[in-house]
């Protein structure tokens, strides 16, 4: 099985904390340092389902366990019903959603609750019955789901806004710090084996001066990764008079106007 992703020592044992205590594992660090590809990594080194609840600012809790679609079953109870759907029976207007899926599941599985930190301020507490119990109650028909087998829980922030300590006591909490110089190296030669010696050393040399500067927003992983593959794609080498494609890398005006 490829292994795509350089995990730290550090978030290997927040893992492992996480497994034992049976608790969710909360992720913050910068955007683009693989918060998210975690749980994919997880998932597919496990050979496991995941189920992803990417949250939004108006997002509430209900949002990730079920859908109750109340005006379809309206619809099809005034109109001819041509699909297989029983409107006297709700239970065909309830879909699960990806808290609910992993919840139902009866296998083992993942969940990923996404970017926790954009919903209100009092989301992350709404969740903490079903995390503490991994169960919910349909309102609509009085079934409670219970999981059978408790999902691994991955939570990520962007620290966006402080997560209530209710909520923070309940999980195991790992910071990813930004990689240093040679774990960067590590994580390019994972996404591209065969890169040339001289072009992975001087990119890495002007990212972190690029990191240095002072900047609105600094380049993340990701975005040099995207860098490293078109300076490889357009064969572009890397000298001290400018920066090759620096759109993949800074992000807005301000920024850019201090490497012209």
């Amino acid at each position: 099985m490829k292994n795509d992703y350089v995990l730290s020592n550090s978030l290997a044992e927040a893992i492992r904390v996480a497994e034992i205590t049976k608790r969710p594992l909360l992720i913050k660090g910068e955007p683009g340092t693989g918060k998210t590809l975690l749980a994919h990594h997880y998932a597919t080194q496990k050979n496991i389902p995941l189920h992803e609840w990417s949250v939004k600012s108006t997002t509430v809790a209900k949002d990730g366990l079920y859908f109750y679609d109340a005006i379809t079953r309206l619809n099809d109870s005034r109109f001819e019903n041509d699909s297989q759907r029983n409107v006297n029976n709700i239970n065909d207007y309830i879909r699960f959603e990806a808290m609910g899926r992993a919840f139902a599941s009866e296998e083992q599985c993942a969940l990923l609750i996404d970017e926790i930190d954009k919903a209100d301020i009092e989301f992350p507490n709404d969740l903490l019955t079903e995390l503490d119990k991994m169960e919910f109650t349909i309102l609509e028909t009085g079934e409670k789901v219970k999981a059978q087998k408790r999902p691994f829980v991955f939570i990520t922030s962007n620290n966006e806004k402080e997560l209530p300590d209710a909520f923070l006591r309940r999980c195991v909490f790992h910071y990813i710090e930004f990689p240093n110089w040679d774990m960067m190296q590590e994580i390019v030669k994972v996404h591209y084996p065969s890169i040339d010696t001289d072009l992975l050393k001087s990119s890495l040399d002007l990212f972190y001066r690029i990191r240095d500067e002072q900047l609105r927003k600094k380049p993340s992983t990701s975005e040099f990764i995207d860098w490293i593959n078109v300076l490889i794609h357009e064969g572009a080498r890397i000298d001290s008079s400018k920066i090759p494609f620096i759109g993949s890398l800074v992000k807005n005006e301000e920024d850019l106007e201090k490497f012209r």
